[in-house]
């Protein structure tokens, strides 16, 4: 085993005691804890006690419920230069997280829009753009179009177009944001081919 997996072992067999020492600073019980993440009972005390290898799946669930950046809670390992933080900041009343750490290509940030009814400010310029909702919904005005999103939607678009995304107002939304400057467009390897 080469010592970086080495590494990436060592921190997932660690994630438990961070959950539940988290839960535990919380005063969270594991009931209250499985009615808020939508995961069960048995699978969040598996996941404290290393009885299960905790997926991205389960640990989105977590760090959502617990309000803290994924890096936190499973205290990953720090990658490339270590005087690079990927932190988040507050972007026009938003928390936008930056996913990616090279300045130029493809930028991926997590965006999480507050509950409030904003007038929509649509703008242009250079790029394409992804944005997928992880949750909440989230209204996009494109061009002419002006329509609500839900979980597990996405967007594609040239950013060209005047376009403005934000929550409804009935509820916060968290967006996954891709996007690269020079008008990139993704490259599809695989597909299931259901869609088409």
């Amino acid at each position: 085993m080469s010592t970086s997996s080495t590494d990436i072992a060592t921190t997932l067999d660690r994630v438990g005691a961070r959950l539940k020492r988290l839960r535990t600073l919380r005063g969270i019980t594991l009931t209250a804890l499985a009615e808020m993440t939508g995961v069960s009972k048995s699978t969040l005390s598996r996941l404290e006690t290393g009885q299960r290898r905790p997926s991205l799946d389960l640990l989105l669930h977590l760090a959502h419920a617990y309000g803290v950046p994924l890096d936190d809670l499973v205290g990953a390992p720090q990658l490339g230069d270590p005087r690079i933080r990927l932190k988040p900041r507050r972007v026009n009343g938003r928390t936008v997280v930056p996913l990616t750490r090279h300045p130029t290509g493809m930028q991926a940030w997590k965006i999480i829009i507050p509950a409030e009814v904003a007038t929509p400010t649509p703008r242009a310029h250079g790029g394409h753009e992804w944005l997928y909702v992880i949750s909440g919904r989230m209204r996009l005005v494109l061009g002419e179009l002006d329509i609500v999103m839900g979980p597990g939607e996405v967007a594609e678009f040239t950013t060209q177009v005047n376009h403005w995304f934000g929550s409804t107002g009935s509820e916060p939304a968290e967006v996954l944001s891709l996007f690269s400057r020079e008008g990139e467009r993704m490259h599809v390897r695989a597909t299931t081919g259901e869609n088409g």
